[in-house]
């Protein structure tokens, strides 16, 4: 029998309150784990409500990495991720602990594990004519551009995020061959994937009223405990046009502090936004290979004996 000499790699997706976090930590601590985040939003120092980060005692739980490594005004780019999370995937599997890869960021986990492809050069002249187009007509219109483009890539990048929206754009019309070619056909050209690790997917799949009510109260929460007043010390240092400041959430508070909205509708919105940003993660997702589906959320007593039966068999080989 062929003996593999790959380290084991656990990787926890799923979307947006779906329970990964607390999934992650009992799995950490049962099988000698360490955990990486794999969020967008998460990576940023000083954006606490907004980002639903594990809380200070969970991460004195567990080592967590790829938390707090860059401040709002710094782009955190899914190369300068897949660089630090193997870096970090290195330290913990070095330590002879087990790395477990946790988050929603579909862009994010792709990196990773399949690397980058050669992106072309910038087009500054494209991207200034985009984003006045955005000014113009919203970031609404410039996602519907990226969906006749490229429908994969705009089912994991939100309209909001207009700066990635604007660069998938830019890559799907600027490939090398003659035709336009999506920015998600072109991941499969010259990726340096991740090698060395045998990787064991689960995906978290509660049912969509559970999670919606999940969702709809972690959204309100947030504000309950002052996701507005965060965001209006985030726009003091570092301006209202900073890109981390188009997450979710914090979109609808500097609305709110606009007076562009009420709380009452800065509350639904960002509810609204969450909701679809859970329908594009499970699409997304739905499409990764080897998934194995835990169907409920990550706090059920059911999906966390499944996860700790599939990964002990995993780690045994």
């Amino acid at each position: 029998m062929k003996i593999s000499h790959e380290k084991p790699l656990i990787v926890l997706a799923g979307p947006t309150a779906s329970g990964k976090t607390s999934l992650a930590i009992r799995l950490a601590e049962e099988f000698g784990g360490e955990i990486v985040s794999c969020d967008s939003v998460a990576v940023y120092r000083g954006m606490e409500i907004g980002t639903a980060k594990p809380s200070i005692e969970e991460r004195a739980m567990v080592p967590h990495h790829l938390i707090d490594v860059a401040w709002p005004d710094e782009q955190v780019t899914a190369g300068d991720y897949s660089r630090l999370a193997r870096e970090a995937l290195a330290g913990i599997s070095g330590r002879e602990r087990l790395p477990i890869v946790a988050g929603g960021t579909g862009l994010y986990l792709r990196a990773l594990i399949e690397g980058l492809f050669p992106a072309p050069a910038a087009r500054p002249e494209l991207r200034e004519r985009l984003r006045k187009r955005a000014e113009k007509r919203g970031p609404e219109h410039l996602h519907r551009v990226l969906t006749r483009l490229d429908r994969a890539a705009a089912q994991a990048i939100h309209a909001n995020d207009v700066p990635k929206v604007i660069r998938a754009i830019e890559v799907s019309l600027t490939s090398e061959d003659a035709k336009r070619s999506p920015m998600t056909e072109q991941w499969q050209k010259g990726r340096d994937r991740l090698e060395g690790y045998r990787i064991l997917r689960l995906g978290l799949n509660p049912e969509r009223a559970r999670l919606y009510e999940r969702i709809n109260q972690r959204a309100a929460a947030m504000f309950d405990r002052g996701l507005v007043e965060e965001t209006a010390r985030l726009i003091e240092r570092y301006g209202r046009e900073c890109r981390a400041l188009l997450s979710l959430g914090y979109a609808q508070a500097a609305a709110m502090l606009a007076d562009a909205l009420t709380r009452e509708e800065a509350v639904a919105a960002a509810q609204q936004g969450h909701r679809n940003y859970a329908k594009r993660q499970m699409t997304w997702f739905r499409r990764e290979p080897e998934m194995h589906w835990l169907n409920g959320l990550g706090s059920d007593d059911g999906v966390v004996d499944e996860a700790m039966r599939l990964v002990a068999a995993f780690i045994k080989g």
